[in-house]
């Protein structure tokens, strides 16, 4: 068979990428990120056949337990939450690599520990020494892990194995906590063996972005200040914060959500053809754009932060956030964020981009609407047109993953009236095969070395100095608005659009 035949060649996209030999450890192992994302995830890359045959787990906790319980944890993980049927086969290879190791981060002898578990694993599993190191840990943690990874060799790399840190948001709280914690992080690993997961990048959405604008001639003509008037992106909870008041308290919305998720939307839908799709090429895009972005100057009239109080939501009656258990009943940590900035390049110069994320809202919904200036002269009689909105395409990164077109058409019958109509692309009805879970994606593309849908230190350092300022501000300028919860948000953040003549959309 030639070389050239799709089925033997390296290159052919077409073709699933498989982990070759290869452990992962979780530290912080018994919380709900890894119950409930992180081992049903594993599971499923195994029944998917995209991890090797000798693939290790490894969790790290407090907790007293033996190899078994572990192996029963991640077994119960893997019912209630994997995306892909229980298969007894795919679990009993599986198992074979899960070990536990009990111990804290600060000790030494638990680390040790660790240390001879991963070199038991390389000559019982053939990992090879490759191994990633999940920090599921409260930010206050990282600095520690990461130190004792250090001393205990275990971040070396020798003989072509490989090791990499994987750290969950949040990359601190402001500019200078991030840049003390990068320069932890890179005190001990290389930048390549780093992987800051925003797991809204793993998405099949949000990289569709980059095969809707540069796949495709109908829409990049049209992406530019010329056509568009202006871009919406909304990340929308409909729950309040649960049992989260000791992180979330404190934190917020803006913290918690724009300064990660919503700039990365906005880079992706923003920036300029990279040269090529690998990490470098994409990083150096997404930087430009967020390196061009310009604050407005009446940070107080652009900006708004709101608070949920009492309300309806879904037919139940809903507390007030100051009313959660563990929340300062003073508490002016914002629960909504709207933000209007703009990207100061001759794409984009003049078009605003409205970000804002809230909890307690009506809907859950994530999307990103690119709105188009209405037509520069009408032909039509004002009585005509005047339920026509204006064009738009619309991205639904959650929960219906999918594409909308927004455009006017005539109602039939014999008088001339115009209508908006939608076009609509859902994953669900185009493909028989379902979207990966985003942790899916993200763990198997730490296992290949392949870190295109990760944020870079200076894409991280960006983020915090577009946001540092609006926090700034919002810390010396009163309290959060309130909104009845069930609502879209608080009346000062619809005036903020009125003021301009546009509106937010209802998703």
């Amino acid at each position: 068979m030639s070389s050239s035949n799709p089925l033997r060649d390296p290159a052919d996209r077409r073709l699933p990428r498989i982990a070759g030999p290869s452990g992962l450890v979780i530290f912080g192992v018994t919380g709900d990120l890894s119950r409930k994302k992180l081992m049903p995830a594993v599971y499923d890359l195994a029944n998917r056949g995209l991890l090797p045959p000798g693939f290790s787990l490894v969790g790290f906790a407090r907790r007293d337990w033996e190899h078994e319980d572990f192996a029963e944890v991640v077994h119960d993980a893997v019912k209630e939450h994997a995306r892909t049927p229980f298969r007894e086969e795919v679990w009993q290879q599986l198992i074979q690599g899960m070990r536990f190791v009990q111990g804290t981060f600060d000790d030494d002898e638990s680390f040790e520990r660790l240390r001879d578990t991963i070199e038991e694993l390389d000559k019982a599993q053939g990992t090879g020494g490759n191994f990633a190191f999940y920090l599921s840990v409260p930010p206050s943690a990282f600095p520690v892990v990461i130190q004792q990874l250090k001393k205990h060799r275990l971040a070396d790399q020798s003989n072509g194995s490989w090791r990499r840190a994987v750290i969950e948001k949040p990359f601190g709280h402001d500019l200078k906590s991030a840049e003390d914690l990068n320069t932890t992080v890179e005190e001990v690993f290389a930048p390549d063996q780093v992987f800051r997961i925003d797991h809204y990048l793993g998405k099949e959405t949000v990289q569709n972005i980059l095969a809707l604008r540069f796949a495709n001639t109908m829409f990049e003509p049209i992406w530019n200040r010329s056509f568009v008037d202006h871009v919406q992106i909304t990340m929308a909870e409909d729950i309040g914060i649960g049992g989260r008041a000791g992180y979330y308290d404190g934190i917020g919305a803006a913290r918690d959500v724009i300064q990660n998720h919503l700039l990365q939307l906005m880079a992706l839908t923003a920036m300029e053809e990279p040269a090529s799709f690998d990490a470098d090429a994409l990083a150096a895009e997404k930087t430009k754009v967020l390196g061009a972005v310009k604050l407005p100057k009446d940070l107080g009239r652009d900006t708004v932060r709101g608070q949920y109080a009492e309300g309806w939501q879904g037919g139940e009656k809903a507390v007030g956030y100051l009313q959660e258990e563990g929340i300062d009943p003073n508490s002016k940590t914002d629960t909504y964020a709207a933000i209007k900035v703009e990207i100061d390049n001759r794409r984009w110069a003049g078009v605003p981009f409205y970000l804002r994320t809230g909890k307690r809202l009506g809907r859950r919904v994530t999307e990103i609407a690119v709105v188009f200036q209405r037509a520069p002269h009408s032909p039509f009689d004002t009585t005509a047109t005047e339920e026509l909105g204006s064009n738009a395409i619309v991205i639904r990164v959650q929960p219906d993953e999918g594409v909308t077109v927004r455009f006017g058409s005539k109602v039939p019958g014999t008088s001339m009236e115009i209508r908006d109509v939608s076009m609509d692309f859902a994953y669900g009805e185009s493909f028989t095969e379902s979207s990966p879970e985003a942790y899916e994606r993200l763990i198997l593309d730490v296992l290949l070395g392949d870190s295109n849908l990760f944020p870079r230190t200076e894409e991280v350092e960006l983020s915090w100095k577009i946001l540092d300022p609006i926090e700034e501000y919002w810390d010396k300028h009163g309290r959060p608005a309130q909104y009845p919860s069930g609502t879209w948000g608080p009346v000062e953040a619809d005036e903020m659009l009125a003021r301009e003549g546009r509106s937010w959309r209802r998703p």
